[in-house]
């Protein structure tokens, strides 16, 4: 499931409106409808540890177009929060925060 890239308390805001939590997000990810995504931009860099209370975090951003089944192609920017969690064994990295919006107007 999508949602095992997210920590449990993330937060996705998609075009505006924000879902939290692995049950709400899995719920939103069931109802998307299949898609193909291209990406023409993608740039990443360190968040400082004062902005983040010591922990390792990388922002991504990324642009390009994405087309849903049963919609025309459309263009996207995303960013996402990414932060490191230690387990016993390695370091795994999960979204914190991923904010979503078309960059065009629905016609």
């Amino acid at each position: 499931a999508l949602t095992r890239l997210y920590l449990d308390k993330a937060t996705l805001v998609w075009n505006g409106n924000a879902v939290s939590g692995q049950e709400e997000l899995n719920k939103f990810f069931e109802m998307l409808p299949s898609s193909e995504f291209q990406v023409n931009m993608l740039d990443c860099q360190p968040v400082h540890e004062q902005a983040t209370q010591g922990q390792t975090t990388v922002l991504v951003v990324t642009s390009g177009t994405v087309k849903f089944d049963g919609d025309k192609q459309r263009y996207f920017n995303q960013n996402f929060l990414l932060t490191a969690q230690a387990t016993p064994t390695n370091t795994v990295w999960k979204i914190a925060s991923d904010c979503f919006r078309f960059q065009d107007w629905a016609s």
